[in-house]
């Protein structure tokens, strides 16, 4: 099972990540992405192919 993180340090709030997620799970909250609601991510990775700041990314849940 993968997840969604991301790194507010590393976020420029630039949305390109909320621009290309076919879903619209993200959002630009206080400058920073984060995501409108879990359940709404289908975790295809658009998000983290196109942050140019490495601010998001997929990984394997630990123990799933």
């Amino acid at each position: 099972m993968k997840r969604l993180l991301i790194n507010p340090r590393f976020c420029k709030g630039c949305g390109i990540c909320a621009a290309f997620c076919p879903k619209s799970a993200l959002e630009l909250k206080d400058g920073k992405a984060a995501l409108k609601e879990r359940c709404s991510c289908i975790l295809c990775g658009l998000c983290e192919q196109r942050c140019p700041d490495y601010a998001i990314f997929l990984r394997d849940e630990v123990g799933a």
